[in-house]
């Protein structure tokens, strides 16, 4: 089953699917191909810049710039472009970000892993290390300032707004 076509979350379970497109830790920076259902090559991050976190997406959504609504997957461990990971919604950033010379929305939602074994993840964003979630903010706006756009943070939200943005997000 394509990504496109895998829902936003399990029914059964109420766990959340993401993709994911980059692994952390890398300077290559991967899209999901809709059409193709492959995964390319997009950016190449500059030398000394790499993802803090593996990156991806939330099946089945359109974000306010067009793309399925983007995830950062808070785990120690890279995981693979492409692989689905059931996870628990932890909150988000509201951000806004230049395209075509306007300002678009473009939030960023954090998830964690779903994992069977013992593991004691965030269950919300302000369970981050401070220090940490200043990092990931400096990440996304220097990332963007260097492809050329802008990126702006307007505030930080729990799990239950993150699920609220999904569910407002889910194509019809």
């Amino acid at each position: 089953m394509k990504p496109g076509m895998l829902p936003a979350f399990d029914q059964k379970t109420g766990d959340f699917n993401v993709i994911i497109e980059t692994p952390k830790g890398s300077r290559n920076k991967f899209a999901y191909d809709e059409t193709t259902g492959l995964f390319w090559l997009s950016k190449l991050l500059p030398a000394g810049m790499a993802f803090p976190y593996s990156f991806g997406f939330i099946p089945s959504t359109r974000a306010g710039d067009g793309d399925p609504v983007d995830v950062m997957m808070i785990y120690d461990e890279p995981l693979f472009p492409g692989i689905l990971v059931p996870s628990r919604l932890i909150g988000g950033l509201k951000a806004r970000q230049s395209e075509g010379g306007k300002m678009k929305q473009n939030d960023r939602l954090f998830t964690v892993p779903i994992l069977p074994q013992e593991y004691s993840p965030p269950r919300h964003l302000r369970d981050l290390d401070k220090h940490l979630l200043h990092e990931i903010k400096d990440f996304f706006i220097t990332y963007q300032r260097l492809m050329g756009k802008k990126f702006e943070i307007h505030g930080e939200f729990g799990p239950k707004e993150a699920k609220l943005l999904v569910q407002k997000s889910l194509e019809k």
